[in-house]
């Protein structure tokens, strides 16, 4: 089964943003993913509410927003009226985890939980019945380019182990440092959602790197 590709626009030339998500519409990818951070939960400030609405007027594809904040209660509401189609918060930043997914879902949003890669697999066990999205960060999150971290492949199965045996339709996402080389060893391992920045918006033709991401395992 093909994965879901997700280009991360973390990594797109801001300056040209109309161009990349149109490159995004006319390509074989699925979600446009798009990561917001407040300088607070991570080392690092990006697109706020205003940029969401922005890539909405251009975007076909569903958008898929990861709140690296603090405080996610008090925003996503806001991000769904900007456009997002699934948003994940992340459970280090929640301690009222149950009350933010049920927040999102009453929004007519998939609800996600981001986890970062020191955070074991165990804190979802209580809730990923009323998970719809996992985004396993394979990289520490606030920036792009950053090494993929080998230790995310046993997460991942881990992960997938839990899914299977609470019978839910949780699907697994993983963000950073996701490549060519790795692509296929994550979907093997259960990955369901490739989160893809720089390895696409490097390239000299973006649409061809999506394409072999997305033909993976074929």
């Amino acid at each position: 089964m093909s994965p879901i590709i997700a280009p991360s626009i973390l990594a797109a030339d801001f300056a040209n943003m109309q161009r990349e998500i149109e490159m995004i519409n006319t390509s074989e990818a699925d979600w446009i993913h798009i990561d917001v951070m407040d300088g607070v939960f991570v080392p690092n400030i990006s697109l706020g509410i205003p940029v969401v609405e922005a890539i909405k007027r251009h975007a076909k594809k569903p958008m898929d927003v990861h709140l690296m904040i603090v405080h996610p209660e008090n925003y996503v509401e806001a991000f769904k009226k900007a456009g997002a189609d699934s948003i994940s918060v992340h459970l280090e930043a929640c301690p009222h985890l149950h009350r933010n997914l049920q927040q999102i879902k009453a929004l007519g949003c998939k609800a996600g939980v981001a986890i970062n890669p020191h955070t074991p697999i165990a804190g979802l066990s209580e809730i990923i019945q009323d998970i719809d999205l996992v985004c396993v960060m394979s990289v520490n999150p606030g920036f792009g380019g950053q090494k993929f971290i080998e230790r995310t492949y046993d997460k991942i199965r881990e992960l997938k182990r839990l899914i299977l045996d609470r019978n839910t339709s949780t699907k697994i996402e993983i963000d950073g440092g996701v490549n060519q080389q790795n692509a296929k060893l994550l979907v093997d391992a259960g990955a369901d959602v490739l989160v893809v920045g720089n390895f696409i918006f490097s390239s000299p033709n973006p649409k061809e790197v999506i394409h072999r991401l997305k033909t993976i395992s074929n």
